[in-house]
């Protein structure tokens, strides 16, 4: 079946939001099978962050509005890390005067703690380079100091940005120390044994 090759945990709810039928990354989501999700409740599953979101939702439901919904919520992973992501709900039905079913997706939006506990993934430039960012160097003393180019700096920061899901630079430096990435208590930063450092 297509839906069991979707990477994106996926399901199908009927208008209540008891599961009718599940992909197995949603199953894995909330460490199961996708048989074992069938009949249970979405929003016990996945707990919604904000309970006013559900109410309107559920009464443009009772209007028999067509939009997309999204919740925000919030669930506890198998391994026992509380999660954070967003559903969204799509009505879908063969006619419009049928009730309609909900295509529900799930986006998450914090790591895995499988990464968290795992040792970052960091290369050696890139490791440098965050050593200069944390002492406050400009993207093109960065540049010059590990004979890139500017271009080829940001490339590195996006890449980091988007691994870590760092909304900015200081936060980018911020996690790199967290991590133990930069070595603790040194000045100039340097990078961490085993993250590019001699």
């Amino acid at each position: 079946m297509v839906f069991d090759r979707v990477s994106v945990p996926v399901a199908v709810c009927d208008v209540y939001g008891a599961v009718q039928v599940a992909n197995p990354a949603m199953a894995a989501e909330c460490g199961t099978t996708p048989g074992r999700l069938r009949g249970r409740d979405v929003l016990e599953l996945f707990r919604p962050q904000e309970a006013t979101q559900v109410d309107r939702i559920a009464e443009a439901l009772r209007l028999r509005h067509r939009s997309r919904y999204q919740v925000s919520v919030r669930w506890q992973a198998p391994g026992g890390a509380e999660r954070y992501g967003e559903l969204t709900a799509d009505p879908v039905s063969d006619t419009v005067e049928d009730t309609p079913a909900l295509l529900v997706m799930l986006r998450v939006l914090a790591e895995r703690e499988a990464r968290e506990q795992r040792p970052p993934q960091v290369a050696p430039i890139e490791a440098r380079i965050l050593a200069l960012l944390a002492a406050g160097t400009t993207t093109a003393q960065a540049a010059r100091e590990t004979d890139l180019t500017v271009d080829g700096v940001n490339y590195h920061l996006r890449r980091l940005s988007s691994r870590w899901n760092a909304a900015n630079r200081t936060e980018l430096v911020a996690r790199a120390y967290t991590l133990g990435v930069l070595a603790p208590g040194v000045w100039p930063p340097t990078p961490a044994p085993g993250n590019g450092s001699e």
